[in-house]
């Protein structure tokens, strides 16, 4: 007795390979503790093992600084490999899985590591879920891993559904011995190490395996087996005459017995045979003298016989046989016999494949991609719509839509056409998408670094690359890379007779955006929605050019849908937007998005033209033409009552898609655009448009210019009231709007647009 060792209950014990030196695994206070004792010297060496809950078995390697476990981590509930450093009190973890893996040995000079586990495949796959597999059910296989750990695919010792392989010792340089149950009794084994040619390219590439035979043929089990480091020993467990008994016997030359395969028992013979070919598992069918019998049901009997029933429409198939002593034994011919184990599909390999989830062929006025429009406001601003032009877009994903590829044209009749193609990597928990677009503008009137304005077609290219990541399932933040071309083509005119010999003119400018978008909304039917959603947005634009030349813009866009009362919903939205640099963005207010029949307000003037380099509208703003004020900063409100109408009467849906989508809406709208910092500014509240003598139709030269201030207030409004629809597939908005300009109240205007929400 070399210490007294208090409060710890079945500890595990093994001896150290230099033989003089013992070693304990026991809890002590929730705590496991390796305790080393060497008999000699009687030197006591005590190190924690934490982050355990508990250790089922180790062993040590060949020079005995390293020790291999079976053991679980706190609150995982499984078994993992682990390699303990016994100088160096360091963990490596070989497996970390929902498999269960136990008896670890070190194998062939401590390279290799053999343990059993009830994994069903050679891969060790991180959190690979097991509950589908039968992991309770499984038997035990032995596999083998390299150490160091250099590849996640095990190398099968054993590959046998129906026998269970366990205790795996180490036996020589290649072989391993362990106990397995094919027989119906736990004999001893022995594997040996060995490898093919599995094919040749530039070198010669090996397969390894493992062949083995039985080397012992008891009649009672062996319970457990330890061989020596030299081989030379080997303790067995046995239970024999009520007790347990330790066997110690030679084991030399284990690899030159010739042991006949053991004879299986009667109830491995006919109860529950071993399939030692798993592809012949599925095949496996239980004797026929085995069947039990089957009585009739009873007549009168009302209730369901749940082990014999079939459908009503279902042919009747059981067929009831008389016997001679006065039963009856059911027979179904058409019925495949079933050896009453579950078993699940062969698991097969996912390649990706691509198939059609959507696809869009339609008349519609809208872009595939929003760009902003390079400006045009020179003598008169005009905002360009694409107009009423033909789309189609066609997507395609992957099974699981980690993966999709959308591409889509529009094609008008003044020829301003647009392509797209876009695509998207969602296999983990950063999105990734890249955008190519083009547009063309058939006639623009741009104007040059001399003043003077020509009519032009722009090409207008772009790329985008997006990142996204997810905080939760309602909110997201978003990066971009993007790039931008546009080429000017002057277009031949009495006004400029010299487009044929004028080389086209490029732009080419590179940015990024950055943006937060927040979105909790449920949807209740199309166009109510319940919940609030916000996003905010900057982007940074710079030019190639030889002078500094950059645009710099952000913006917000909420929107809050509150329930009134069943489907009636009251929705807001505050956007706003303002840009910066040399050439900055122009905001045109007025009018609604998607506007099928869109008018251009060409009375309002623009503060300094000269600093504009693009150009989009700021919506919505109903009862007003596009350009009712401009700016290179705006805000807006928007308030719309929306009720379902004969929805929200009938409490029920309706076969007609027209009336079940139906929508009367009431509105406000208030918003102001302005140039600078002070929407107050004496620029932004006067309207200064200028008649030259050609304007006002009179000849001559006299060189005289009319000039018009008007008096306007930032602040316009709006307000009216609206029809919604979906009709022939197109939801439709028809808006009847009244504008509220210097506190009177404008003509009204009506607005036809192909949208949904604001």
């Amino acid at each position: 007795k070399l210490e007294q060792i208090d409060d710890f209950n079945y500890p595990l014990l093994g001896w150290h390979p230099k033989g003089d030196v013992i070693a304990m695994i026991y809890p002590v206070k929730e705590q496991l503790i390796i305790h080393t004792i060497n008999l000699e010297t009687h030197e006591v060496v005590k190190r924690n093992l934490t982050g355990f809950d508990k250790v089922n078995s180790f062993s040590f390697s060949n020079d005995g600084k390293k020790m291999v476990m079976s053991a679980v981590k706190k609150g995982k509930g499984q078994s993992d490999i682990f390699i303990f450093g016994l100088n160096t009190s360091a963990i490596e973890q070989l497996t970390n899985d929902s498999w269960d893996d136990q008896n670890p040995v070190f194998v062939r000079a401590s390279k290799q590591i053999v343990f059993e586990s009830n994994r069903i495949n050679d891969t060790i796959r991180p959190n690979e879920d097991a509950q589908y597999y039968l992991k309770g059910n499984r038997n035990m296989d032995l596999f083998m891993a390299q150490y160091p750990i250099g590849s996640r695919v095990l190398v099968r010792v054993s590959n046998t559904p129906d026998v269970n392989e366990t205790h795996p010792q180490a036996y020589g340089t290649n072989y391993i011995t362990f106990l397995s149950d094919y027989s119906g009794i736990y004999n001893r084994y022995l594997a040996e190490y060995d490898s093919s040619i599995s094919f040749v390219d530039t070198t010669e590439h090996y397969r390894y395996f493992f062949k083995y035979k039985p080397v012992t043929n008891y009649d009672r089990n062996i319970l457990e087996q330890s061989v020596s480091f030299d081989g030379k020993h080997i303790a067995d467990v046995i239970y024999a005459n009520g007790n347990n008994m330790m066997l110690i016997s030679s084991g030399d030359n284990l690899q030159n017995i010739t042991q006949r395969e053991p004879v299986k028992t009667w109830e491995r013979s006919y109860i529950s045979p071993a399939v030692t070919n798993p592809a012949e598992y599925k095949d496996l069918q239980a004797p026929e003298n085995n069947a039990p019998s089957v009585k009739p049901p009873a007549e009168g009997d009302k209730g369901i016989d749940f082990e014999n029933y079939r459908f009503e429409n279902e042919r009747q198939t059981n067929v009831y046989v008389p016997q001679s002593h006065g039963q009856t034994t059911k027979l179904d011919s058409l019925k495949k016999k079933s050896d009453g184990k579950l078993k699940f599909p062969v698991q097969k390999n996912y390649y990706t494949s691509f198939y059609t989830d959507n696809v869009v062929t339609q008349f519609d006025n809208s872009f595939l991609a929003n760009n902003y429009q390079v400006f045009t406001g020179g003598g008169a601003p005009l905002y360009l719509n694409p107009g009423f032009n033909f789309l189609t877009k066609v997507s395609i994903s992957d099974l699981f839509e980690d993966q999709r590829i959308t591409g889509g044209f529009r094609i008008n009749p003044q020829l301003d056409n647009e392509f797209m193609l876009s695509w998207e990597q969602r296999r983990r928990i950063f999105d990734h998408q890249i955008v190519l677009d083009r547009q063309t503008f058939y006639k623009v009137e741009v104007g040059d670094d001399q003043g003077k304005y020509f009519d032009a077609r722009i090409h207008t290219s772009t790329v985008r690359y997006t990142v996204k990541y997810p905080f939760s399932q309602v909110s997201s933040v978003k990066g971009s890379l993007l790039y931008r071309n546009d080429k000017y083509t002057p277009l031949s005119a009495q006004e400029f007779p010299l487009a044929l010999v004028t080389d086209p003119a490029y732009q080419n400018l590179g940015g990024a955006r950055l943006e937060y978008v927040y979105d909790n909304t449920r949807k209740v039917m199309l166009n109510i929605l319940n919940g609030f959603r916000f996003k905010m947005w900057t982007e940074y634009w710079m030019f190639k050019s030889d002078k500094p030349r950059d645009l710099f813009t952000s913006g917000f866009d909420a929107r809050h849908y509150q329930r009134v009362h069943r489907q009636i919903t009251w929705c807001n939205r505050l956007a706003g937007g303002n840009s910066m640099g040399t050439d900055k963005l122009i905001f045109y207010m007025g009018g609604v998005d998607n506007w099928l029949f869109p008018k251009f307000n060409s009375n309002v003037s623009i503060v300094h033209p000269e600093e504009y380099g693009f150009q989009t509208i700021a919506t919505n703003m109903r009862g007003y033409e596009q350009n009712i004020r401009n700016g290179n900063n705006f805000v807006v409100f928007n308030s719309e009552l929306r009720v379902p109408l004969f929805r929200y009467l009938m409490n029920r849906p309706l076969r007609s898609d027209f009336i079940n989508n139906f929508q009367v809406i009431g509105f406000t709208d208030l918003g102001m655009a302005w140039y600078g910092s002070n929407p107050l500014d004496k620029q932004n509240t006067q309207n200064v448009i200028e008649y030259k003598e050609k304007d006002i139709g009179t000849q001559g030269g006299s060189g005289i210019v009319v000039t018009v201030i008007d008096v306007k207030n930032p602040l316009v409004g709006g307000f009216g009231f609206g029809l919604r629809s979906r009709l022939l597939g197109y939801f439709v908005r028809l808006d009847f709007g009244w504008g509220v300009d210097n506190r009177v109240i404008q003509k009204k205007v009506v607005a036809l647009s192909l949208t949904t929400d604001f």
